[in-house]
C-alpha cells in the first residue's frame, strides 16, 4: 500500500524541486516528493496528514559517530557540560576536579561489594585548567576497589592505585609514551592510547572491547539517534568479532529498531592482511540496518589531550608532541590492500602532522593502484591546512570536520593548545567546500552529544563555550550546513545513491521537526525540535522511545 505524508514544508535536497509538500512512500522507499496531485498519479494511496503542521527533512546521518555511547550512559557521567541520556534525563555537568570525585564517592557509596570496579566517562581535566587528574584523586573514592574514567576524547583514561596494581601497572621501569611517571617514577594514574588503556581498562570496569556496543547499549544508542533525528549513524571503530556481528544483526533486525547503523572495523591490533580478509568476510554478512565492509584507521590522538601530532611549531604551550597509533608502513600496506580489494577507509587525524602522513601515504598507495572514485576520508582532520585541502582535492578525498570542537573545546585551543591563529582555522569547513571536497560534519558521539542540528549550528556560527566567534572566515551557511548533515555525510560513507535527500527511489528516511531550519536565524538553529524520524518508511516518535 502506497502512503503519501503531507507536510506544512518538506526539505529534499534535490535541486530539482528542493521543497514540496507532499511524498510518497511504498515498502520503505520514496515513490515521489512533489504535490498531491502528481503524486496521485502512483494510483492508490492513503493520505496520512500527522505530519501537516510539521517539516520533513532528508533523515539526518551522523557520519562519525560511536554506538558505545549507549553502554557507557550506564557508567558515571563526569562531563563538563550538562547532557541529556537516551532516557531524557539531563545530567549536570561538573565544573571542578572536586564535583567529579563527589559524583563518583556517590556512586561508590551504592556498590555493596567494595572490590567492585568503579567505571565512569567524558572527564576532561582541560576544562580545569589543564590540572591532570592523578591515582591520588581518584583514590579519595576508593582504595580498594579499581577506579577508571574515560576522558571525553576516548584517547585517555585515568585510573586508581588499585586498577595499577590489579594490571601489574604499579611499578617502576615502564618505559612508555603512553604511561607518563610521577617523581617516585611510577605511573600517574594517566594512560593514553589503546596499548596502555585497554589491559589497564578491563580492571577498571570497561570490558575487553571498550569502544564496542553490547545489546542495551545499541538499544539505547538508537534512542538517542531518533531523539536527534537521525536515521542513519556510523559507529566509527569496531573489532567486529563474530558474537559482535551476530548480535548487532539480531539487533539492528528487529522491527522496531528505528536506524541504519554503519560499523567501521578499527584497524587496531591486527595485521593489514589480517585487517583486509575480516572486513571481506564482514561485507558478506551486512544488512540493510547493520551495514559492513569499511575500515577505520587512527593516525594520531587528540588535540586538547596533547596527543594529536602537530606540525612545527608544535602546541602553544610547549607541550611535548603527541602519539603515532600506526606505523607509516602498516598504513601504507593497508592503503594499498584496501584500494586494491575496492574497500573504503576512512582515516582519523587531528594534528596537521598526522594529515601530512595520510596524504602522503595515500598519494603513493593511489600510484600502485590508481582509483578515481574511492572516497577515502579523513574523519576530524582538525588542523588541515589550505595546502593540505588543495592536496586533498587532487586525491579525491573527502572530509567529516568535527564541527563541535568550535564549542566545546574552542576557547582552551585559542589559550592553550594550538593558539589563536590556528584556533581561528580549526575545522575549516568554508575551505573544504572552496576546494570543492566532499565534506560531512559531525559529533564523535559519546565525545560530544549526538545532535546534527547543534553541529549544523557549530559550522555555522563557530562560537565557543564562552560566546566567542573564532574564526568568522570559516563559517558555512545554513544550507551548507543542512546539506553536510544529510548527503554530504551520505557521500562519504557511498551511500549517497541511497539517502541523504527525498527524491524517487530513495530510502524513506526522514526527520520530523517542529520548525524549518531554513528560515529560522542561525543563533536558533541548535533549538529545534525533533518529533521523531521516518526510518525507511517506518515510523518513530521521539515521545514513545
Amino acid at each position: 500500500m502506497t502512503t503519501i505524508y503531507s507536510a506544512r514544508k518538506i526539505i529534499t535536497m534535490n535541486p530539482a524541486r528542493p521543497y514540496v509538500t507532499h511524498v510518497a512512500v511504498h515498502d520503505g522507499r520514496i515513490l515521489g516528493a512533489g504535490s498531491l496531485k502528481e503524486l496521485e498519479g502512483f494510483g492508490t494511496y492513503s493520505l496520512d496528514e500527522r505530519f501537516a503542521n510539521k517539516i520533513l527533512m532528508p533523515g539526518m546521518v551522523e557520519g562519525h559517530s560511536h554506538a558505545v555511547e549507549g553502554k557507557w550512559w550506564r557508567y558515571v557521567y563526569c562531563g563538563y557540560h550538562d547532557r541529556m541520556d537516551p532516557h531524557g534525563k539531563v545530567w549536570s555537568g561538573l565544573t571542578s576536579i572536586d564535583e567529579v570525585i563527589a559524583r563518583l564517592q556517590e556512586k561508590d557509596a551504592t556498590l555493596d561489594n567494595s572490590t567492585e570496579a568503579l567505571t565512569g566517562w567524558a572527564i576532561d581535566p582541560i576544562y580545569y585548567d589543564n590540572r591532570k587528574i592523578n591515582r591520588f584523586d581518584l583514590d579519595r573514592v576508593s582504595t580498594t576497589r579499581a577506579i577508571g574514567v574515560m576522558h571525553a576524547s576516548g584517547h585517555i583514561m585515568n585510573v586508581n592505585t588499585k586498577a595499577l596494581e590489579l594490571a601489574d601497572y604499579l611499578r617502576q621501569g615502564i618505559e612508555h609514551d603512553g604511561v607518563p611517571l610521577g617523581d617516585d617514577g611510577l605511573p600517574t594514574g594517566e594512560l593514553k592510547g589503546p596499548d596502555v588503556m585497554f589491559p589497564v581498562g578491563q580492571q577498571a570496569g570497561f570490558d575487553d572491547n571498550m569502544l564496542e556496543f553490547d545489546e542495551p547499549g545499541l538499544i539505547d544508542f538508537a534512542r538517542l539517534c531518533v531523539r536527534t533525528g537521525v536515521t542513519t549513524a556510523t559507529d566509527l571503530a569496531a573489532e567486529l568479532n563474530d558474537d559482535t556481528v551476530d548480535m548487532g544483526n539480531r539487533i539492528t533486525g528487529a522491527d522496531d529498531f528505528p536506524v541504519r547503523i554503519m560499523s567501521l572495523r578499527f584497524h587496531h591490533g591486527v595485521t593489514p592482511e589480517e585487517l583486509i580478509t575480516h572486513t571481506k568476510a564482514l561485507a558478506k554478512k551486512s544488512t540493510d540496518r547493520f551495514r559492513l565492509g569499511k575500515i577505520k584507521v587512527i593516525a594520531d590522538g587528540s588535540i586538547q589531550g596533547f596527543s594529536a601530532r602537530l606540525n612545527w611549531p608544535g602546541y602553544y604551550n610547549g607541550a611535548p608532541n603527541g602519539l603515532w597509533y600506526i606505523a607509516p608502513q602498516q598504513m601504507l600496506s593497508i592503503y594499498e590492500m584496501a584500494l586494491e580489494a575496492g574497500i573504503q577507509v576512512h582515516t582519523h587525524t587531528n594534528g596537521d602532522e598526522a594529515t601530512d602522513l595520510v596524504l602522503d601515504t595515500l598519494e603513493a598507495a593511489l600510484k600502485k593502484h590508481p582509483c578515481s572514485h574511492h572516497r577515502f576520508t579523513i574523519q576530524h582532520g582538525q588542523m588541515i591546512n589550505a595546502a593540505q585541502y588543495r592536496r586533498m582535492a587532487k586525491l579525491n578525498m573527502c572530509v567529516n570536520h568535527f564541527a563541535n570542537h568550535h564549542f566545546y573545546w574552542g576557547d582552551e585551543h585559542y589559550r592553550l593548545t594550538v593558539g589563536p591563529e590556528r584556533a581561528e582555522r580549526m575545522n575549516a569547513c568554508r575551505t573544504a567546500l572552496d576546494n570543492n571536497i566532499p565534506m560531512a560534519i559531525h559529533s564523535d558521539a559519546p565525545v560530544t552529544p549526538l545532535s546534527p542540528l547543534f553541529t549544523a549550528w557549530c559550522a555555522v556560527n563557530r562560537l565557543t563555550h564562552s560566546g566567542r566567534t573564532q574564526g568568522e572566515h570559516e563559517k558555512i551557511s545554513i544550507e551548507e550546513a543542512l546539506y553536510a548533515i544529510t548527503l554530504g555525510a551520505a557521500y562519504t560513507l557511498n551511500m549517497d545513491n541511497e539517502i541523504g535527500s527525498i527524491e524517487c527511489g530513495k530510502q524513506a528516511d526522514f526527520a520530523v521537526l517542529e520548525e524549518d531550519p531554513t528560515t529560522v536565524s542561525a543563533m536558533a538553529l541548535k533549538d529545534i525540535k525533533v518529533w521523531g524520524t521516518v526510518q525507511a518508511g517506518r515510523v518513530f516518535a521521539a515521545s514513545n522511545i
